[in-house]
């Protein structure tokens, strides 16, 4: 008797062969046709090893060992090599965009998702080599030093991007760009290949500020694709935002989520207001693109604001204070060394906009500190708290104010995919040769977080409008499934074969995992696999 582990290979087979990938790639990248494995077929067995138990290439032969690779997926372990998955990386490389823009429209049209809206940002994956420029292909996203969201300066770094549906945050588009690709030259290439996803339908395309600079707002108006993004904040002066009425500003009729069961003093409030924004291009005989402005403010972001300012104020308070009673001290015997280390103070705490001091020496030249807050400068600073602008073609009979920020709001799915995309399918640290095999290696990451977000979307529709369900703690709360949790209970079935006269079995030891399957639509009780 052998068992193997099962988990969610037969769901994660399922969905793969409903997006169609191996034929995908079979059909765009074919292989040898003496070949024991199609190169669709090991990037089906890769995407299957991030969901599943996710490994380095050179550890993906033993996880199909172990699990039931063969009996699932029809792959014999052996062949998983990592010099076959290797060619595999090779062979989708040239073909990245066309492979995840065919697999994006396949899962449009086969899961029925809807992509009236799309949420669009980027994020940054740490790679660890030295990657010399020298060796790397010039043709494929460059492996360099940029601006990491992990803050590693240290390493280098690849770049992807996400389209995100509103409707169950499935990633239907993805890109991978070089460590140097700066974020705002991006959103152009991002609209053009929405488009092509989207065919005909209309879509509204909502991403974070770095979408908001001349050109790529000139680019969207002429092609006709809404947007909303939220306006820089060095683009709108501080005196704008104080000019504003808040008793003037409408309510909108929206709670966030995490406020749901706060009492009504404590949720945080929305505001709008609304007027209009102007840009200006480079050259004087560019046109001044005109859209609307929708100006919010959140009692919630207002009262961080204040929290922040005032842990600013009480650090600086705190080291001036000290600075006082040290000045004409055996560490700051002179005028100058005590202004050298006010202006230290004022830069690190963040508070030179506001901090008033001079320095004083008495008749035998012992220096004095005296320092005060601006008032005036701090209430002007209170005015502006809570204050953003969010920016929109959309006209008022196609979006009220409020509905622009609801919609607005809606980009925290992009932000939650990029979390899955950097935990449960372990992106980080990657390990790969060459530049292009980095390319390649990430777009199966992407196609393993299309899967992952599906699982979690059909399960939540499979409960209906509520979209909750108990079992998945121990405590038995009601709670509504994430593609997490989804895995991580299936991650215990197991598969034991038996002798010719006993059929392999799938162990199930928990309700609530046959209740799962139940929602996925996988019957693996009923699948009979051939004896090994």
């Amino acid at each position: 008797m052998v068992e193997k582990r099962l988990g969610a290979l037969p769901v994660a087979a399922e969905f793969l062969r409903r997006l169609d990938v191996a034929g995908t790639v079979d059909e765009l990248c074919s292989g040898s046709a003496s070949a024991h494995l199609t190169h669709g077929q090991v990037i089906e067995a890769l995407v299957a090893n991030r969901l599943t138990s996710p490994a380095p290439l050179v550890r993906v032969g033993d996880w199909a060992r172990t699990w039931a690779v063969e009996e699932v997926l029809g792959i014999e372990p052996g062949l998983l090599n990592d010099d076959r998955l290797a060619r595999a990386l090779d062979a989708i490389a040239p073909k990245l965009e066309q492979i995840a823009g065919t697999v994006g429209a396949r899962a449009i049209a086969e899961f029925g998702i809807d992509v009236s809206r799309l949420h669009w940002d980027m994020t940054s994956m740490s790679v660890h080599g030295a990657y010399p420029q020298e060796d790397q292909d010039e043709q494929y996203p460059v492996i360099k030093y940029g601006h990491p969201k992990d803050r590693r300066v240290d390493l280098k770094q690849v770049q992807a991007g996400l389209a995100v549906s509103a409707d169950g945050g499935v990633p239907v588009h993805a890109r991978v760009f070089g460590g140097g690709a700066a974020e705002v030259s991006q959103v152009v290439g991002a609209m053009k290949g929405l488009q092509t996803i989207a065919g005909e339908q209309e879509f509204l395309m909502v991403a974070d500020s770095k979408l908001v600079s001349y050109p790529n707002i000139a680019a969207l108006l002429e092609a006709g694709v809404p947007f909303i993004a939220p306006v820089p904040a060095a683009q709108i002066k501080d005196e704008v935002y104080a000019a504003l009425d808040l008793e003037q500003a409408a309510v909108v009729d929206w709670l966030p989520e995490r406020d749901a069961g706060k009492a009504a003093g404590e949720r945080e409030v929305y505001r709008v207001l609304e007027d209009v924004h102007t840009l200006a291009g480079p050259r004087k005989r560019d046109p001044i693109l005109t859209v609307r402005r929708i100006l919010v403010h959140s009692t919630g972001n207002a009262a961080g604001q204040r929290a922040a300012r005032a842990k600013r104020l009480a650090k600086a308070a705190e080291d001036l204070d000290k600075l006082a009673r040290a000045a004409g001290g055996r560490h700051y015997k002179s005028g100058e060394k005590v202004a050298a280390r006010a202006g230290v103070i004022a830069a690190k705490r963040r508070v030179a906009s506001c901090l008033r001091w001079h320095v004083e020496q008495d008749e035998s030249g012992v220096p004095s500190l005296n320092w005060h807050f601006d008032q005036e400068v701090l209430d002007a600073e209170a005015a502006v708290d809570g204050w953003y602008a969010l920016i929109t073609p959309l006209t008022a009979e196609q979006a009220a104010p409020g509905d622009v920020l609801i919609q607005y709001k809606g980009q925290g799915a992009v932000e939650r995919r990029y979390a899955d995309f950097k935990g449960p399918l372990a992106v980080t640290p990657v390990f790969v040769q060459h530049n292009h095999r980095v390319a390649a290696l990430i777009q199966v990451i992407c196609l393993a977080l299309l899967v992952f977000s599906l699982i979690e979307r059909q399960v939540r529709r499979a409960l209906g409008p509520e979209q909750t369900m108990i079992g998945l703690y121990p405590d038995n709360r009601r709670v509504r499934p994430t593609g997490r949790m989804v895995l991580y209970h299936l991650a215990e079935l197991t598969l034991r074969i038996g002798n010719v006269t006993d059929p392999p079995t799938v162990q199930i030891t928990r309700g609530v995992q046959l209740h799962l399957l139940e929602l996925l639509g996988v019957e693996v009780t009923q699948t009979r696999w051939p004896q090994t």
